[in-house]
């Protein structure tokens, strides 16, 4: 039974990853934005994005009305 590797950085806010030693993906929680063959090509496209900051949810107000 093989036992599965998660390689993880973080660059500017980003989830810069591989799982067995596959494609490099460039995500925020939510979202997967770009894959890559090379760890330095992701990262080099993490570092060229705008920082990333998680945003809070919205609560809507039902009180009002």
């Amino acid at each position: 039974m093989s036992i599965p590797m998660l390689n993880k950085l973080h660059m500017n806010g980003y989830d810069v990853l591989s799982v067995n030693n596959g494609p490099w993906r460039v995500c925020t929680q939510g979202d997967r934005l770009a894959s890559f063959s090379s760890r330095e090509e992701a990262m080099a496209y993490a570092a060229a994005l705008p920082g990333y900051k998680k945003r809070a949810k919205r609560v809507q107000d039902h009180s009002a009305g």
